[in-house]
């Protein structure tokens, strides 16, 4: 029996490269599909060089694979759909579609899941902006192609309503109202589509809405922690999920309010690598092989600061300074601005206050 598999990745990015790590541990080859000839994913896998909408470089994946996965969202699901055989792809395209939309996905979260997000309106064009009450504050949030701060416009007062305007009448939108909320949190699960496992609650730190810190576990309330597993493991039963899931949320007193998900490895898990038995790769490609999951069990608490392009240098220097820190460079070519070019991860004994005071 050949326990060995083909594994295609739709994506070469720094999450592909530590998917097909972890795959290529467990004995498996893996092939990519990214537009970039050396993404960081070519350092440790195949790549077919194509954009992630070309058919047939889709098909040529899907025949010269046993099972596909993504390594993020912006995926053609109907080319995806037209290629795929029967089982190959075990997160299916429905997930792919509900994340990639915003109203969609609030949709599902609160009419099929039944879990509390924030007070929201779908917005079709900029006429339908007159529910606005500027007693408060609003995010409006394109309904596909957003991320990290882009495809949104903060509204304060009515000098920000005409470039809320001109992003209603580009596209449908979802505005959602601002909540008072204490923390960012989330909640990384895999299933294998019968079981889900769920890895701690991170604590999450943003910095121009993009990740800067994530400190684990969380500093909250047990039971608001166990309630936020709760709410990522009946997300993703309702999913019948394969692979790993990244379930957003904020907390807000007693309440938690789902923000987004996310169907892939995500960047507020990668601390999982270091501080847990098994990481959010290894369970994500467990997961889409329909393979047992592991129970997960944190060795020690940790905290994940994002390296972007700015600040590579001084990670570096950061990592000398600390060498019990773990350093992790994706390979990117060029060092941009606010670009993901790497982590550093640091463990500690079990400390309330570890995490508060550290950065770089």
């Amino acid at each position: 029996m050949n326990l060995s598999k083909t594994i295609g990745i739709i994506g070469g990015g720094q999450l592909g490269q530590m998917m097909a790590i972890s795959a290529i541990y467990m004995g498996h080859k893996v092939i990519t599909l990214d537009p970039v000839a050396d993404c960081p994913a070519s350092r440790v896998s195949e790549v077919i060089v194509a954009p992630y909408d070309d058919v047939n470089a889709l098909q040529e994946l899907a025949e010269r694979c046993d099972v596909l996965t993504y390594e993020f969202e912006n995926v053609d699901a109907d080319g995806l759909d037209a290629v795929v055989k029967k089982g190959q792809l075990p997160q299916g395209t429905d997930l792919l579609r509900i994340s990639q939309n915003r109203i969609f996905e609030k949709d599902f979260l609160t009419q099929k899941v039944g879990v509390a997000v924030a007070p929201y309106h779908v917005i079709n064009s900029s006429s339908n902006l007159d529910v606005i009450d500027f007693a408060k504050k609003y995010v409006l949030k394109t309904a596909t192609g957003g991320y990290d701060g882009h495809g949104q416009v903060v509204i304060r007062s009515q000098e920000d309503i005409p470039e809320a305007r001109k992003l209603a009448d580009s596209s449908a939108c979802v505005l959602e109202e601002f909540v008072s909320f204490e923390k960012e949190i989330s909640v990384i699960v895999s299933g294998n589509g019968k079981e889900v496992t769920v890895f701690p609650v991170q604590e999450n730190n943003h910095r121009n809405n993009i990740l800067s810190k994530t400190i684990v576990p969380a500093h909250i309330p047990e039971t608001l922690a166990d309630k936020a597993q709760d709410m990522a493991i009946k997300i993703a039963k309702q999913l019948e999920l394969s692979g790993t899931l990244c379930v957003e949320m904020f907390v807000a007193g007693d309440t938690i309010l789902v923000n987004e998900i996310a169907p892939r490895p995500h960047n507020s898990g990668h601390y999982s690598i270091e501080a847990c038995n098994f990481s959010q790769f290894d369970t994500h490609i467990l997961g889409v092989l329909g393979q047992p999951l592991p129970n997960i069990h944190l060795h020690q608490p940790a905290v994940m600061l994002n390296v972007l392009g700015q600040h590579l240098e001084k990670a570096k220097n950061y990592v000398l300074e600390h060498p019990n820190a773990h350093l992790h460079l994706y390979g990117k070519q060029e060092a941009k601005h606010n670009r993901k070019m790497g982590h550093v991860t640091l463990l500690e004994k079990d400390d309330e206050e570890f995490g508060k005071g550290i950065d770089y």
